[in-house]
């Protein structure tokens, strides 16, 4: 997975430290209350009151929280957990081969092709809606639009096909859930749903081989994420930690049989005029076992001008964000992280109302 920075080594700030403390407090939300009519409205309203509560104090308390009884099929996941352990068990060279390029965040890629090799990891990213939209540049002036396609694998023959069954069924369970947030902010259950019409969702595939150096590396670094919200899919070796809002002390998110992790992305803190925050959380790395973890990320069109939402401001309550195009944004941070250039990431503070 490539050499250890001498640098960081030498950095204690950004060492790990170990996290003792385990999944206390983080919810465990139980989705089985939800039940669909045929024009995909909640059936009985006054049965998921309390499951909108228990939503609503999750995202204002942690930003983050766990579902069981989702809906999601545990043999579907099953399926894309064998079929990603095949393909990370082929050689460096069979994998460099869908090599992810510059013009396009689909593809794999490992710690050689990171700038930052403190994240000990390889990925293969999959795009949900396939072609995704998205604007050639960053350049609020540049109106063109260009399309991002996916790379495919020749092994395992079956990776492609189980993925798209995947995120079919794990993007029912994010609109089931913004539903769920929607009405905890006192808006309309389908409040969101127009945002994502055009998505720019993409699934990940995350492998974290064993590291000689847990006590200098990390898996993924400490961040939050830019898009709406994200669903993870974690093995049983487990390693994510949730920096606690309380007191900013690492909390480790012990692996629930079956169940999702689910986080508040950046966006629907804007979208909430800070109600929601969106947390910082990372990934330790493990000495001995190997990691497998699937996330799905959320996100809405690339033309969705991302703002507070009117119904949750007003003269007491004032937009605390300039508003910013979310394809911009992505393409900003794309260039950042890809082609590696020496400028800060783009964040949802720089558009922050002092």
């Amino acid at each position: 997975m490539g050499e250890v920075d001498p640098a960081f080594i030498q950095d204690p700030e950004h060492r790990p430290k170990p996290s003792i403390i385990e999944a206390e407090g983080i919810p465990v939300i139980d989705l089985s209350p939800i039940n669909y009519n045929k024009d995909d409205t909640f059936s009985d309203p006054s049965a998921i009151e309390d499951l909108v509560k228990q939503i609503g104090s999750a995202c204002k308390e942690w930003g983050f929280f766990q579902v069981i009884n989702h809906g999601v099929p545990l043999d579907l996941r099953k399926r894309i957990e064998n079929a990603s352990r095949k393909f990370f068990a082929q050689t460096l060279e069979e994998k460099r081969k869908i090599t992810r390029g510059e013009d396009s965040v689909a593809g794999y890629y490992d710690t050689e092709h990171t700038k930052n090799v403190r994240d000990w990891k390889e990925v293969f990213d999959f795009l949900a809606q396939e072609p995704t939209l998205i604007p050639v540049s960053s350049d609020e002036d540049d109106d063109e639009v260009t399309q991002w396609t996916n790379l495919s694998p020749e092994n395992p023959p079956e990776l492609r096909v189980v993925i798209q069954e995947y995120i079919e069924e794990v993007e029912k369970l994010s609109f089931k859930l913004m539903e769920l947030i929607a009405l905890s902010l006192g808006l309309e259950a389908k409040r969101f749903h127009g945002f994502f019409k055009d998505q720019t969702s993409f699934i990940r595939l995350n492998h974290y081989p064993p590291c000689p150096y847990p006590h200098l590396a990390l898996g993924v670094g400490r961040h939050k994420d830019a898009g709406a919200l994200t669903v993870l899919a974690q093995d049983e070796v487990g390693g994510l930690e949730v920096k606690r809002k309380t007191d900013q002390e690492w909390i480790r998110v012990k692996p629930t049989p079956n169940a999702y992790i689910i986080n508040v992305g950046d966006i629907i803190q804007v979208w909430s005029n800070d109600a929601y925050e969106s947390v910082e959380h990372r990934v330790m790395v493990n000495s001995e076992k190997d990691r497998l973890s699937i996330p799905f990320f959320f996100n809405p069109a690339h033309d969705s001008i991302v703002k507070p939402l009117e119904e949750l401001t007003n003269e007491q309550n004032p937009s605390k964000y300039r508003p910013y195009n979310w394809g911009k944004f992505l393409i900003h941070r794309k260039d950042t992280n890809f082609k590696k250039k020496n400028v800060e990431n783009l964040q949802i503070y720089h558009f922050k109302i002092a």
